[in-house]
């Protein structure tokens, strides 16, 4: 279940469920602050993620908000399967140090391979 209505979050509050075979995720209860995506605090983002082939990701999301747009409307998007390392970015936001460490440690990865 979401969160009570009084208890906006600032991002929305997302639940996720299975249709068959893809993953929807709704998120809803926006701050009405937070003018996410351009919507107001009605807005309602549906993605659908679903697998269309192997390696491949298609993310469907519908933003629904009769207070901004007049009818809903929908982007696709596909992602391909990456193989390289996937990093979390969300705790290093305005950290600039970050190329450096990572450079560095690729650096010391490739020193230790050569021996």
């Amino acid at each position: 279940p979401y969160l009570d209505d009084k208890i906006p979050q600032w991002i929305g509050n997302a639940r996720g469920r299975w249709e068959g075979d893809t993953l929807v995720v709704e998120t809803r209860n926006y701050d009405s602050r937070s003018r996410y995506s351009g919507g107001s605090e009605n807005l309602v983002l549906t993605e659908r993620f679903s697998r269309i082939a192997p390696g491949v990701l298609r993310q469907e999301i519908t933003l629904t908000d009769p207070n901004t747009w007049t009818s809903p409307w929908t982007v696709e998007l596909l992602l391909d399967e990456s193989r390289e390392a996937i990093f979390e970015y969300a705790c290093h936001e305005g950290n600039y140090a970050m190329p450096g460490i990572l450079g560095g440690a690729r650096a010391e990865e490739r020193a230790t391979a050569g021996q």
